[in-house]
Protein backbone atom coordinates (compact mmCIF):
# COMPACT_ATOMS: atom_id res chain seq x y z
CA UNK A 1 0.00 0.00 0.00
CA UNK A 2 1.84 3.63 -0.97
CA UNK A 3 1.85 6.34 1.34
CA UNK A 4 -0.76 7.84 -0.20
CA UNK A 5 -3.05 5.00 0.09
CA UNK A 6 -2.10 4.85 3.95
CA UNK A 7 -3.25 8.50 4.63
CA UNK A 8 -6.37 8.40 2.45
CA UNK A 9 -7.67 5.82 4.71
CA UNK A 10 -6.49 7.30 7.74
CA UNK A 11 -7.93 10.47 7.13
CA UNK A 12 -11.48 9.11 5.82
CA UNK A 13 -11.46 6.95 9.23
CA UNK A 14 -10.52 9.93 10.89
CA UNK A 15 -13.13 12.55 9.50
CA UNK A 16 -16.00 9.69 9.99
CA UNK A 17 -14.65 9.33 14.06
CA UNK A 18 -15.17 13.37 14.72
CA UNK A 19 -18.16 13.17 12.89
CA UNK A 20 -19.96 10.60 14.31
CA UNK A 21 -19.37 11.76 17.71
CA UNK A 22 -21.12 15.47 16.98
CA UNK A 23 -24.32 16.71 15.79
CA UNK A 24 -26.47 19.42 14.54
CA UNK A 25 -24.35 22.66 13.55
CA UNK A 26 -20.84 21.17 14.94
CA UNK A 27 -21.50 18.38 13.00
CA UNK A 28 -22.60 20.67 9.63
CA UNK A 29 -19.28 23.00 10.64
CA UNK A 30 -17.04 19.93 10.47
CA UNK A 31 -18.10 18.28 7.06
CA UNK A 32 -18.43 21.93 5.66
CA UNK A 33 -15.10 23.38 7.57
CA UNK A 34 -12.45 21.05 6.83
CA UNK A 35 -11.98 21.13 3.08
CA UNK A 36 -8.83 21.57 0.64
CA UNK A 37 -6.60 23.33 3.20
CA UNK A 38 -7.17 21.52 5.87
CA UNK A 39 -7.12 18.39 4.04
CA UNK A 40 -3.88 19.68 2.46
CA UNK A 41 -2.27 20.31 5.60
CA UNK A 42 -2.81 17.00 7.02
CA UNK A 43 -1.37 15.68 3.91
CA UNK A 44 1.77 18.20 3.81
CA UNK A 45 3.09 18.49 7.50
CA UNK A 46 0.89 16.27 10.21
CA UNK A 47 0.68 12.85 8.36
CA UNK A 48 5.09 12.51 7.61
CA UNK A 49 5.01 13.84 11.05
CA UNK A 50 3.58 11.38 13.44
CA UNK A 51 1.23 9.03 10.89
CA UNK A 52 -1.81 9.35 12.92
CA UNK A 53 -4.57 11.76 14.16
CA UNK A 54 -3.98 11.11 17.48
CA UNK A 55 -5.18 13.92 19.96
CA UNK A 56 -6.15 16.04 16.88
CA UNK A 57 -9.69 17.21 17.05
CA UNK A 58 -10.88 18.89 13.76
CA UNK A 59 -13.12 22.01 13.64
CA UNK A 60 -12.40 22.23 17.52
CA UNK A 61 -15.08 24.67 19.09
CA UNK A 62 -14.37 27.19 21.14
CA UNK A 63 -17.03 29.81 23.10
CA UNK A 64 -15.09 33.60 22.21
CA UNK A 65 -15.46 36.37 24.59
CA UNK A 66 -18.48 37.57 22.97
CA UNK A 67 -20.65 34.29 23.92
CA UNK A 68 -19.93 33.05 19.88
CA UNK A 69 -18.93 30.35 18.72
CA UNK A 70 -15.52 30.02 17.00
CA UNK A 71 -14.06 27.01 15.42
CA UNK A 72 -10.25 26.71 14.69
CA UNK A 73 -8.57 24.57 11.95
CA UNK A 74 -7.74 22.12 14.83
CA UNK A 75 -6.48 21.18 18.10
CA UNK A 76 -3.88 19.11 19.48
CA UNK A 77 -4.68 18.34 22.83
CA UNK A 78 -2.39 16.33 24.40
CA UNK A 79 -1.10 16.32 27.79
CA UNK A 80 -0.06 19.41 29.06
CA UNK A 81 -0.46 21.46 25.72
CA UNK A 82 -3.64 22.79 24.38
CA UNK A 83 -2.68 23.97 21.07
CA UNK A 84 -4.60 25.12 17.88
CA UNK A 85 -4.00 25.05 14.21
CA UNK A 86 -4.96 27.75 12.10
CA UNK A 87 -4.25 27.72 8.22
CA UNK A 88 -4.60 31.18 6.96
CA UNK A 89 -4.74 32.10 3.40
CA UNK A 90 -3.44 35.75 2.08
CA UNK A 91 -6.88 36.66 0.73
CA UNK A 92 -9.03 35.52 3.30
CA UNK A 93 -6.95 36.81 6.55
CA UNK A 94 -5.17 40.02 4.97
CA UNK A 95 -5.91 41.40 1.49
CA UNK A 96 -9.48 41.19 1.60
CA UNK A 97 -9.89 41.98 5.95
CA UNK A 98 -11.06 45.41 6.75
CA UNK A 99 -9.94 46.84 10.07
CA UNK A 100 -13.01 45.64 12.20
CA UNK A 101 -12.26 42.05 11.30
CA UNK A 102 -8.11 42.57 11.88
CA UNK A 103 -8.51 43.48 15.21
CA UNK A 104 -11.18 40.61 15.86
CA UNK A 105 -8.48 38.70 14.54
CA UNK A 106 -6.61 40.36 17.09
CA UNK A 107 -8.38 39.90 19.97
CA UNK A 108 -9.81 36.02 19.47
CA UNK A 109 -5.72 34.95 19.19
CA UNK A 110 -5.38 37.00 22.88
CA UNK A 111 -8.07 35.51 24.61
CA UNK A 112 -7.34 32.16 23.30
CA UNK A 113 -4.20 32.43 25.16
CA UNK A 114 -6.13 33.88 28.15
CA UNK A 115 -7.98 30.62 28.07
CA UNK A 116 -4.72 28.35 28.04
CA UNK A 117 -4.34 27.54 24.46
CA UNK A 118 -1.41 28.40 22.11
CA UNK A 119 -2.03 29.50 18.71
CA UNK A 120 0.00 28.03 15.52
CA UNK A 121 -0.84 29.66 12.63
CA UNK A 122 0.67 28.39 9.13
CA UNK A 123 0.37 30.14 5.63
CA UNK A 124 -1.33 28.06 3.65
CA UNK A 125 1.43 29.06 0.68
CA UNK A 126 3.73 27.48 2.99
CA UNK A 127 1.74 24.58 3.88
CA UNK A 128 1.32 24.19 -0.07
CA UNK A 129 5.34 25.07 -1.09
CA UNK A 130 7.23 24.80 2.10
CA UNK A 131 5.78 21.72 4.12
CA UNK A 132 9.57 21.07 5.09
CA UNK A 133 9.73 24.26 6.96
CA UNK A 134 6.03 23.87 8.78
CA UNK A 135 6.67 20.36 9.98
CA UNK A 136 10.42 21.38 11.51
CA UNK A 137 8.59 24.33 13.14
CA UNK A 138 5.38 22.05 14.40
CA UNK A 139 7.31 19.39 15.38
CA UNK A 140 10.07 21.57 17.65
CA UNK A 141 6.95 23.15 19.17
CA UNK A 142 5.70 20.21 20.13
CA UNK A 143 8.78 18.74 21.30
CA UNK A 144 8.44 20.83 24.05
CA UNK A 145 5.45 19.33 25.79
CA UNK A 146 5.13 15.42 24.22
CA UNK A 147 7.21 12.97 25.91
CA UNK A 148 10.16 11.17 24.00
CA UNK A 149 9.01 7.42 23.11
CA UNK A 150 12.04 6.66 23.10
CA UNK A 151 14.76 7.25 26.22
CA UNK A 152 16.88 10.48 25.99
CA UNK A 153 20.20 10.95 27.67
CA UNK A 154 21.24 13.93 29.28
CA UNK A 155 23.60 14.76 26.52
CA UNK A 156 21.47 15.06 24.20
CA UNK A 157 18.66 16.93 26.05
CA UNK A 158 21.66 19.82 26.85
CA UNK A 159 22.06 19.18 22.98
CA UNK A 160 18.81 20.48 22.32
CA UNK A 161 18.85 23.35 24.51
CA UNK A 162 22.05 24.80 23.53
CA UNK A 163 20.94 24.48 20.06
CA UNK A 164 17.69 25.95 20.73
CA UNK A 165 19.93 28.84 22.78
CA UNK A 166 21.95 29.37 19.02
CA UNK A 167 18.57 29.56 17.24
CA UNK A 168 17.01 32.07 19.98
CA UNK A 169 19.80 34.79 20.29
CA UNK A 170 20.48 34.29 16.58
CA UNK A 171 24.42 35.58 17.05
CA UNK A 172 27.20 33.85 18.64
CA UNK A 173 27.17 32.56 22.30
CA UNK A 174 29.76 31.71 24.85
CA UNK A 175 29.65 28.29 26.69
CA UNK A 176 29.65 30.25 30.06
CA UNK A 177 26.65 31.99 28.36
CA UNK A 178 25.29 28.96 27.87
CA UNK A 179 26.17 27.26 31.28
CA UNK A 180 24.29 30.02 33.24
CA UNK A 181 21.54 29.78 30.90
CA UNK A 182 21.12 25.79 31.64
CA UNK A 183 22.71 25.87 35.02
CA UNK A 184 24.71 23.47 34.46
CA UNK A 185 28.98 23.06 34.87
CA UNK A 186 31.03 25.22 32.52
CA UNK A 187 32.88 22.05 31.87
CA UNK A 188 30.29 20.44 30.62
CA UNK A 189 28.63 22.46 28.70
CA UNK A 190 31.97 23.15 26.58
CA UNK A 191 32.22 19.81 26.41
CA UNK A 192 28.80 19.45 24.69
CA UNK A 193 29.25 22.35 22.11
CA UNK A 194 32.66 21.04 21.00
CA UNK A 195 30.82 17.66 20.39
CA UNK A 196 28.16 19.66 18.23
CA UNK A 197 30.76 21.59 16.79
CA UNK A 198 32.27 17.54 15.29
CA UNK A 199 28.47 16.92 14.79
CA UNK A 200 28.27 19.48 12.07
CA UNK A 201 26.05 22.18 14.09
CA UNK A 202 28.00 24.97 15.34
CA UNK A 203 31.12 26.28 15.02
CA UNK A 204 33.89 28.07 16.45
CA UNK A 205 33.71 31.82 15.94
CA UNK A 206 37.35 33.11 15.56
CA UNK A 207 38.31 36.74 16.43
CA UNK A 208 41.62 38.30 16.94
CA UNK A 209 44.38 36.18 16.41
CA UNK A 210 42.49 32.93 17.21
CA UNK A 211 44.32 31.80 20.18
CA UNK A 212 41.35 31.43 22.03
CA UNK A 213 38.04 30.82 21.25
CA UNK A 214 35.51 32.53 23.24
CA UNK A 215 32.29 32.15 21.08
CA UNK A 216 30.66 29.46 19.19
CA UNK A 217 27.77 30.00 16.42
CA UNK A 218 25.29 28.24 14.80
CA UNK A 219 26.28 27.09 11.27
CA UNK A 220 24.16 28.60 8.19
CA UNK A 221 21.58 26.21 7.21
CA UNK A 222 21.04 24.74 10.39
CA UNK A 223 18.34 27.07 11.43
CA UNK A 224 15.42 25.08 9.70
CA UNK A 225 16.54 21.76 10.40
CA UNK A 226 15.43 19.43 12.77
CA UNK A 227 17.66 18.13 15.54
Amino acid sequence: MSKTDKFDIAHEAFMKLHAARRTGERRGRLLRGNRHAETMFLRNVWWPLYNNFDQLHPEYEIIDWRGRPYYGDFAFLGGQLRLLIEIKGFGAHVHEMDRQGYSKELNRELYLQTLGYRVASFAYDDVERRPELCRNLLDSLLQRYRASEQPVSWDQLAENEIIRLAMKTSRPFSPKQAAIHMQMNYRTVLRIVRSLCGKGWLRPVITGEGKRIRYYELIPGKRGEQW
